[in-house]
């Protein structure tokens, strides 16, 4: 199970969303993730640990590079807790439009 906390943590940094981004296109080494930033192959590093850490994306080892990719499980729980959130938003929105129609109601029957 994909801890929310951790992934919207990791979420929170630009730079961490921008590689997300690039894995959404197809698996990459850390150099090919870099090449784009103006930071050090070891920072770049340290974002993919955070990355990996929340579950949002897998490395394998293959000979001395370590491609990464995003995990798509992470992303289908994620997408799952944001339509859960959405629909409590829209119940939440078709209650206040059945309070406003019935304050429009009342009103409409104490002017005539």
């Amino acid at each position: 199970m994909l801890d929310l906390d951790s992934a919207f943590s990791a979420l929170a940094d630009p730079t961490r969303r921008a590689i997300l981004a690039r894995l959404a296109l197809g698996e990459a080494t850390v150099m090919e993730l870099a090449e784009p930033f103006e930071m050090t192959q070891p920072a770049v590093s340290r974002h993919l640990k955070v990355l990996e850490g929340a579950g949002l994306i897998l490395r394998r080892v293959e000979g001395a590079k370590r491609p990464c990719r995003l995990a798509p499980q992470a992303i289908t729980e994620i997408d799952r807790w944001l339509d859960w959130l959405r629909e409590a938003m829209a119940r939440n929105y078709d209650r206040l439009d059945g309070v406003l129609a019935e304050i429009e109601n009342e009103e409409g029957k104490d002017r005539s």
